[in-house]
């Protein structure tokens, strides 16, 4: 979540720091397919041989537009990430439906909890969630608890400290303060933004949402609200999560892992991390874990399937300040005839960030890109769905802190069925969202015009 809190505290830090270079996105126009007949597929048993895999995604693409193998394989070219077959994705449309799920998994847990946050707040869900924790410990379950120190300045370190005393074993990841003696990757910019929790290695949960009371309150998902009432304070949060079974828990697993093992810690208590994982369903997946020092995979996938989209593009973004690559692909794919909706926020927890990406409208709506602001609710999605198929869920926000600097973590899902799913949240969402008309938006006042001017000087540090 891009609090108030700790989204006014980083902008400023980071501004004290924006003398260091600034990365730029990778250029995605040169991206090739490689030749071969199927992407690769890793499955329960391994990797599966070309022939396994080209059958396979036939069956299960047979009724997907448009070429699926094609997306695909451009997605392998440019991300070097195999897809996983054989599991089941369900699709959790905000926070308090989450919170259950979460929680329900947890309680069942026997022998490992792997707990990643940005936030993890000291009220009566965290508390909640956090008594939860120290029960499972007492009663025998390894319990790891990573937490941004960013996103958590807020958080009492009391309250940190009684999981601890519990036998939690916790991190905070970069602390804040540089001249701690685990501050040796100290890097203000680099945050871990990701939201992940796995269960005895066998059932994951991962997208928007965050530890923390906020989410608590309904989002309104698919019910009637006045859209008048729009005071950010008082309204739900809308945000969405999904929760996975089946092989891909392993390579989310080894997301954990992998951030736990960067903060050099020490080892992780011993606990089976990785049992073997049978099939759990038919849904055909793409972990993408990055970091600052790779190359932006979420960000590529994305490009990507914009470029390639040839019916749809439906996006959901609570923070969006676009680069010019992604608003040059969502134009073209509008003037080529593709239906191109966007919903963004109507009410904000961060004006900076919503005024600078308004500063694209004017662009995006002469292309013919549909933009609607979501009225009932705080809007903290981060999800897509393009051509009815190609699906994302995740952390990460359309903006140059989430493709650059942080640690985000999304999953993509290629199925014709969950795609479905996608579509009737996006409408939902729709349903309770006001159209910007082209008309409408130039006659904006003068002020709203000298906010996103000034706003998108600061783009890339927020």
């Amino acid at each position: 979540m891009r609090s108030t809190r700790s989204g006014k505290w980083i902008f400023v830090l980071t501004l004290t720091w924006a003398v260091a270079s600034c990365a730029t996105l990778p250029d995605v126009s040169n991206v090739e397919a490689p030749a071969k007949p199927a992407p690769a597929v890793a499955s329960a048993n391994g990797m599966l041989q070309t022939r396994q895999a080209s059958a396979l995604l036939a069956k299960r693409w047979a009724r997907a537009t448009p070429d699926m193998k094609a997306l695909a394989l451009l997605e392998e070219a440019a991300t070097g990430v195999p897809l996983i077959a054989g599991n089941k994705v369900s699709l959790l449309f905000d926070g308090p439906a989450t919170m259950r799920e979460m929680m329900a998994a947890a309680q069942a847990a026997k022998s490992s909890i792997n707990l990643e946050t940005y936030i993890f707040d000291q009220d009566p869900v965290g508390i909640e969630f956090a008594d939860l924790l120290i029960e499972k410990r007492r009663q025998g379950v390894i319990v790891n608890v990573l937490y941004d120190s960013v996103g958590t300045f807020g958080t009492p370190q009391a309250f940190f400290d009684r999981m601890r005393a519990a036998g939690i074993s916790l991190v905070a990841f970069n602390p804040v303060n540089p001249t701690a003696p685990k501050a040796k990757f100290w890097e203000i910019n680099n945050r871990d933004h990701r939201k992940l929790m796995v269960v005895d290695g066998k059932v994951a949960f991962t997208g928007g949402i965050n530890i923390s009371n906020t989410y608590a309150n309904s989002s309104f998902f698919g019910s009637r609200r006045n859209p008048n009432k729009q005071d950010g304070r008082k309204v739900g949060w809308r945000d969405t999560h999904i929760k996975i079974e089946g092989p891909a828990v392993a390579a989310l697993q080894y997301a954990f892992v992998d951030m736990w093992v960067r903060q050099e810690v020490g080892e992780l208590p011993e606990a089976p991390y990785f049992p073997a994982l049978a099939p759990a369903g038919d849904k055909v997946v793409r972990v993408l874990a990055t970091a600052p020092e790779k190359d932006s995979e979420i960000y590529k996938s994305l490009v990507l399937a914009i470029q390639e989209s040839k019916k749809s593009v439906h996006i959901t973004s609570a923070y969006f300040v676009p680069d010019k690559q992604i608003v040059d692909a969502l134009s073209a794919a509008a003037r080529r005839g593709v239906n191109v909706r966007l919903v963004l926020p109507g009410v904000t927890d961060h004006g900076l960030v919503m005024h600078a990406g308004r500063a694209f409208y004017d662009e995006l709506l002469a292309n013919g890109v549909k933009i609607f602001h979501l009225q009932v609710a705080v809007l903290h999605a981060k999800t897509a769905v393009i051509d009815g198929t190609w699906s994302t869920i995740g952390s990460a926000n359309i903006d140059r802190r989430s493709f650059i600097h942080n640690y985000e973590l999304n999953v993509i899902v290629l199925d014709p069925a969950f795609g479905q799913e996608m579509e009737t949240a996006f409408n939902e969402d729709l349903r309770d969202s006001k159209p910007v008309s082209r008309s409408e938006w130039s006659r904006r006042p003068w002020a709203d015009r000298i906010k996103e001017w000034a706003a998108r000087l600061t783009e890339y540090w927020i």
